[in-house]
């Protein structure tokens, strides 16, 4: 396998988060006529232009050329211009818009299905419908979801609206997964309202986007999600994990010292459940290259974002080495390897032979 840096001849890399670029008309193309002229149209950009850097966000045979370039043996792969329309206010032409991406992303990772990983898109709104998607994308051989990080006011994801779609995604082994900038939290203003400019955008990219993940993680915590389905498995995508020991800590001081006058529906520590049954990956985080010294070895997954202009490729690395290098090999393949691969239960052949 061609690679960079020291380990090339060895070392096993997967990305934990990267991307497809949407070519502008594949949701037209696929969904029933009557909707035809309803679903969103996706820029069209030239090679070179915005996040279409490369022509493998779009092509998959180009992809697989890419990542040898980076050294990579997988990806699992994420959408880019979809992921804004998880604010979607209508129900039904979100649901009929995801289902026409999922198609594409079937047909995109049929080019190489054990290094093209497709997470599918599945809209929460009628949870029948959701079930009946992923059960679908399963059996095309999608290895999870992703849903929206901030859900609808109305659907919070302690209510029991949720409760069937759970249980299906732990009954099929199916990670959910929740991406930044989906759903219906700050950055829907960004989209479909007024963009936020000056001092302001540097709210949304760290404080607001931190908030919303972390009170995904915990109402499922606290309000009995991961109790009640105990091989239910999250990953939180993009939002980087530096400043999840310290939360960890926070959730069980205040549980442990408020649990017998306010008890929550749960048996165990927070921390207990996050080790269990979440994942976070996370890409120039130096600040978690550190915490790996003495946590999260087990929970946590690289990943390069590729395609987009913050990526890592082609010297990934590179980068590893920086945040990871210090830290013993077994630790190190954990986290760019072998976590990935144990959680979706996939075979990823060495490089040398593929």
């Amino acid at each position: 396998m061609a690679g960079n840096g020291d380990n090339a001849g060895f070392e096993v890399l997967i990305s934990s988060d990267s991307h497809v670029m949407e070519p502008s008309e594949i949701l037209a193309e696929r969904a029933p006529s009557v909707y035809k002229d309803q679903v969103p149209r996706f820029p069209k950009l030239k090679l070179g232009e915005s996040f279409q850097t490369h022509p493998g966000g779009s092509d998959p045979t180009c992809r697989i050329k890419e990542m040898e370039t980076d050294g990579l043996s997988a990806e699992v792969l994420y959408p880019t211009y979809l992921l804004p329309h998880f604010a979607m206010d209508d129900a039904k032409l979100q649901e009929v818009s995801f289902r026409a991406y999922n198609d594409w992303l079937i047909d995109y990772c049929r080019t190489s299905p054990k290094r093209l990983l497709g997470i599918a898109a599945i809209a929460v709104y009628n949870i029948d419908e959701a079930v009946k998607e992923l059960e679908r994308c399963a059996k095309a051989g999608l290895i999870g979801s992703i849903i929206w990080q901030a859900p609808h006011p109305d659907l919070p994801f302690h209510s029991e609206h949720y409760n069937k779609f759970w249980a299906a995604s732990q009954d099929l082994n199916l990670p959910v997964h929740l991406h930044i900038l989906t759903g219906h939290g700050y950055h829907k203003e960004t989209v479909f309202g007024n963009r936020r400019s000056g001092v302001e955008h540097y709210r949304g990219s760290v404080n607001l986007k931190l908030k919303e993940i972390i009170d995904a993680f915990f109402e499922l915590i606290f309000y009995g999600v991961f109790e009640r389905y105990p091989k239910l498995r999250f990953v939180g995508v993009e939002n980087e994990i530096g400043w999840m020991p310290f939360m960890l800590q926070q959730w069980d001081y205040y549980y442990n010292r408020f649990k017998k006058v306010n008890p929550p529906p749960i048996t165990k520590n927070p921390s207990e459940y996050f080790k269990n049954q979440v994942f976070g990956t996370f890409f120039r985080d130096t600040v978690a290259g550190h915490n790996f010294e003495w946590w999260g070895q087990d929970n946590c997954m690289w990943s390069n974002d590729y395609p987009h202009g913050n990526s890592t490729w082609p010297e990934s690395r590179k980068f590893i080495d920086r945040d990871l290098g210090h830290l013993p090999p077994d630790i190190r393949k954990k986290l760019v390897y072998t976590n990935v691969k144990d959680l979706y239960n996939i075979d990823i052949p060495h490089p040398g032979h593929q």
